[in-house]
């Protein structure tokens, strides 16, 4: 098959397009023909030995955790699924080596869903790591219809299905963004504020009470502005600063969760959460939308066309 590899840890500029053999499938896996894989910055992250203190790795390394694709053979003790079925997941394993930047990838029954229906196979590709981590966030700090939720870095991967997820359980959402992004914002059906300086006195003038919930899917210190906005710590949630749990709120690492999936393809499929694509390349472009992610100005989501039958 064909696969992005890396021989050992690197930048966009390590990555090669190589033939490697079909993966095995152990019980309770099943082997995913790839249609489309999900471009996220920890990709690139952990390929440049970011998370080599956390994560066992092992080379050639296949990056990729966000698959979209085709059920091809199914293992030993598998009843969920059979061939011929289409699913999309989050497909982070024990150890890191097999990803979904290929053509055929194998992954337990519990990282995967059915694919929503209502979505091509590049947009649920964009959907797995960024909307389960938006899903574990809002469950953590218990998001409810009529409660206010700010939500940092709104337009981007995960914001972006975050102000769905929370509007779609009836919140109202105020959403940080650059001014080029306000429109995009209000579109997913949030209420869009500047962020930086002077942000605090920006959400004040929209919610003079201040807000029930904060997520935080941008870091860049926004936590302790946030708890200034708060009544009670342990409503903030943050995927970018673990230094969030240490002030009384939640530091959230998603976790690969079959229900969560299912969640939001049920979600996707009632209207409730679309999904922007802002580029799809092929798979032998994978560098270069490794080098656009790192820009960090993409709206959405980047994703990587793998097979096309």
């Amino acid at each position: 098959m064909k696969a992005i590899t890396l021989s050992e840890y690197g930048g966009p500029e390590a990555l090669r397009l190589t033939d490697l053999p079909e993966p095995k499938v152990a019980p309770g896996e099943v082997l995913i023909r790839v249609k489309a894989a999900g471009v996220n910055p920890v990709d690139w992250k952990l390929a440049g030995g970011g998370l080599d203190a956390l994560m066992e790795t092992h080379f050639p390394l296949i990056p990729g955790w966000d698959v979209a694709g085709v059920v091809e053979r199914v293992g030993l003790d598998v009843e969920e699924y059979v061939p011929g079925d289409e699913v999309f997941g989050y497909i982070r394993k024990d150890s890191v080596q097999c990803g979904a930047y290929a053509e055929l990838v194998s992954a337990h029954v519990r990282m995967l869903a059915r694919k929503p229906t209502a979505l091509s196979w590049e947009q649920a590709a964009g959907v797995p790591l960024a909307g389960l981590t938006a899903y574990q966030a809002i469950e953590r700090v218990g998001v409810r219809a009529g409660e206010t939720v700010l939500v940092h870095a709104a337009a981007g991967g995960v914001g972006s299905l975050g102000v769905q997820i929370a509007v779609a359980r009836g919140a109202r959402v105020i959403g940080t963004a650059s001014a080029r992004n306000h429109g995009f914002v209000r579109e997913l059906g949030a209420e869009p504020v500047e962020y930086g300086d002077g942000l605090a006195a920006r959400v004040a003038e929209l919610a003079p009470d201040g807000v029930d919930a904060v997520l935080d899917f941008v870091g860049a210190n926004v936590v302790e502005v946030s708890l200034g906005l708060l009544a009670r710590p342990e409503r903030l949630a943050s995927i970018a600063d673990p230094e969030a749990a240490a002030r009384g709120g939640h530091y959230v690492w998603v976790r690969p969760d079959s229900a969560g999936l299912t969640a939001l393809a049920s979600l996707a499929d009632s209207g409730g959460l679309a999904v922007h694509v802002e580029r799809v390349l092929p798979l032998e472009e994978a560098a270069e939308a490794w080098r656009l992610n790192r820009l960090g100005h993409t709206r959405g989501k980047l994703v990587l066309a793998v097979d096309g039958r």
